[in-house]
């Protein structure tokens, strides 16, 4: 997207590449005096108003009254899009508004600074999940703005549990293990200790509650679940590389890492625990309570009398096991003082990073895609008292879900947008589609959804072109209207609607006549 802002001649590679797959941003003529246009865009108070309120928590920009949707809506995630009422979705409605490739690119690039600026100061992205993995239901972009809350989420935690462990630390170190509780408590400042076979008093560090009745074989003291560090938080195409990566190579190393740092945090929340102890807490499977078989007798006499309580499973007892290498190895540390095993600031900067290069393509496919969810969700629910509209919007909504789990279903851009256009057409004329409906059945009209939808389309859509003609009001909303333009969704096609592009800023008035007599036949743009 920056390279669009960069680029000033009639054509370029990322122009030509963008066209490739989405008619809304191609054969967009970009003059020099686009540059003089594009900084008064950039510094227009309107604008920078509506980024304020794309991003305030507390607002209620572009929200909508959802009361009518009973459940959670299932179709943006079969689409792969974004929930209906979140971030992305208010944004692609936003950008969607804007009627040049260039004004496109500039507000993305101004959000984008927007996130490394909240991400700088630690604060959320509004609309999006403080800490969740990412939903690989929904499309790639929220995926990666769930990861960059999440990574605000790990940072702030680790910064309150280096302090709470530090703190832990030095009222440990002003107080006399004599006082200590028999059982391994001081309760005036919830320090936790174990008593290890010698008698001696350890410190717990990163313990965070007792596991399930289990206690140290070697030392009767009771076990405790340490606090772990989390996996990394991998968008699907990442976790898709990771796969292919183990596939070519074989290593499981980030495997061995987890297992690794498991290790030491529960070496470090229960000092004197043995190899056996960890098995039983991480890994139960591979332990079998009770007295040992006649054939694991031999590996029994060889550890300790105390494992007599019970044996590993056969693989663990196998020589060279991994997990008894990696636990003569560990140390105990608890989880907030080892290495990262994941790296927030390395993670967020390679998101910005792919925010701030994103092909216009790919771009544009997600925000269309989150777009049309919201759409369909709002129809569904205000048709859904109508039998006989639902039934058609029905096979509207299964036509799109067919079509969108597809592959190349940019392809098939112009089916969807005729598809939507019949939906809107429910909304604002219900009559006039039961009445072609009807017409289609007494006419014994057979054949597959897409073609039936397809007519209802063309009809509709035919009609609607020779009926509404923009306003000048409307040509002119962007530049002088104070509203909101975007209260309602279905108040006007948003331009990522559109089957042909938007219109150049600076095409000349004869231009513009040969551009509106080459598309006369085409959607209406508004």
């Amino acid at each position: 997207m920056k390279d669009i802002l960069a680029s000033s001649g009639a054509s370029s590679p990322i122009m030509e590449r963008a066209s490739l797959s989405f008619a809304a941003v191609k054969s967009l003529v970009l003059r020099d005096k686009e540059d003089k246009l594009t900084s008064e865009f950039g510094n227009d108070e309107k604008l920078v108003s509506l980024i304020k309120s794309l991003f305030n928590a507390e607002g209620n920009f572009l929200s909508r009254n959802m009361s009518l949707v009973l459940e959670p809506p299932l179709l943006p995630r079969d689409i792969h899009g974004a929930p209906p009422e979140g971030f992305l979705t208010k944004l692609s409605e936003v950008i969607g508004s804007f009627t040049t490739l260039r004004k496109m690119a500039l507000f993305w690039c101004k959000i984008v600074t927007e996130i490394r600026r909240l991400w700088s100061e630690e604060l959320y992205i509004p609309g999006i999940p403080l800490d969740e993995i990412p939903d690989l239901k929904s499309c790639r972009l929220y995926q990666q703005l769930q990861v960059v809350n999440s990574c605000v989420s790990r940072k702030k935690w680790r910064i309150l549990a280096t302090q709470s462990i530090e703190s832990v630390m030095r009222h440990a170190g002003s107080c006399s293990q004599e006082s200590a509780d028999l059982q391994g408590t001081v309760t005036s400042h919830h320090i936790l200790y174990a008593r290890i076979s010698t008698g001696e008093l350890v410190l717990r560090l990163g313990a965070d509650r007792p596991a399930d009745n289990l206690t140290m074989l070697e030392t009767g003291e009771p076990v405790y679940s340490p606090i772990t560090q989390e996996g990394p938080l991998l968008t699907e195409d990442l976790i898709q590389e990771t796969e292919e990566f183990v596939l070519r190579t074989g290593s499981v190393g980030a495997g061995c890492s987890q297992l690794l740092s498991d290790m030491q945090a529960f070496k470090a929340a229960n000092p004197g625990c043995i190899l056996e102890d960890f098995v039983r807490w991480h890994s139960p499977p591979d332990w079998t309570e009770g007295e040992p078989s006649d054939e694991a007798q031999e590996y029994v006499d060889q550890v300790d009398s105390s494992s007599t309580r019970g044996q590993l499973s056969s693989r663990m007892q196998k020589e060279g096991n991994l997990w008894r290498e990696l636990w003569e190895t560990a140390k105990p540390v608890p989880a907030v003082k080892q290495a990262p095993l994941f790296d927030v600031d390395l993670a967020v900067e390679g998101i910005l990073n792919d925010l701030e290069d994103i092909p216009p393509v790919e771009l544009f496919e997600q925000l269309f895609i989150s777009l049309l969810g919201l759409g369909f969700v709002m129809a569904e629910a205000k048709l859904s008292c109508n039998n006989d509209l639902l039934k058609i919007f029905m096979e509207c909504k299964d036509y799109v879900v067919v079509t969108c789990q597809g592959k190349i279903w940019s392809d098939k851009m112009d089916d969807l947008c005729q598809v939507y256009e019949t939906v809107e057409t429910m909304l604002l004329n219900p009559e006039e589609v039961l009445k072609a409906a009807r017409q289609m059945e007494e006419t014994n009209t057979v054949g597959e959804p897409k073609r039936r939808l397809k007519m209802l389309g063309l009809s509709f859509g035919s009609k609607e072109r020779n009926s509404r003609n923009p306003s000048k009001d409307e040509k002119n909303s962007e530049e002088n209207s104070s509203r909101q333009p975007f209260s309602t969704f279905f108040d006007g096609k948003s331009s990522l609607f559109l089957k042909k592009p938007p219109r150049p800023e600076s095409v000349s008035f004869g231009d513009k006549a040969a551009y509106q007599d080459e598309n006369e036949n085409d959607w209406t743009i508004v």
